[in-house]
């Protein structure tokens, strides 16, 4: 099959079922999306396609073929996305698993809501950290955005 991935077009030889998370990880090698529970709860594997935040471990690669996926290395090849940027300044990672799971929901969020509200963040931004840095994801999003902190 064939998928669109950061912009380029890749052929994948892997079942229609075969969880996205695994044909990008796998298949083509972008180990930045990472596995957390499997069941699509944690949103360590979020991508997008078509700029929707999608949690990728229970996402068939076969249901995204023709659609644009975009995994955190294709957020920004060197790290200049303004949510990149403010994601260092506030020093949100701790141990970091999550970080680009909770980054691409972030970008799918700020692509839809230019300057979130506090509540708008929360609704949106339901990955788990097991670090507990949520305070400072949503003063990185904030700052991100332009808004007073």
């Amino acid at each position: 099959m064939e998928l669109i991935v950061n912009g380029q077009k890749h052929q994948v030889d892997v079942a229609e079922t075969t969880p996205l998370l695994w044909t990008i990880r796998e298949s083509l090698g972008l180990t930045g999306t990472k596995f957390g529970c499997g069941i699509a709860a944690c949103g360590a594997c979020t991508v997008h396609i078509d700029g929707n935040a999608v949690r990728s471990c229970s996402f068939p690669a076969g249901a995204a073929q023709g659609a644009s996926i975009t995994t955190i290395e294709g957020l920004s090849p060197d790290r200049s996305h303004p949510l990149q940027q403010a994601w260092i300044a506030a020093q949100v990672p701790q141990c970091g698993y999550c970080q680009s799971g909770m980054l691409m929901a972030a970008a799918a969020l700020i692509k839809k809501v230019p300057q979130p509200t506090d509540q708008q963040i929360n609704e949106a931004m339901t990955n788990i950290c097991r670090c507990g840095t949520y305070h400072r994801v949503r003063i990185a999003i904030k700052k991100a955005t332009g808004q007073a902190i």
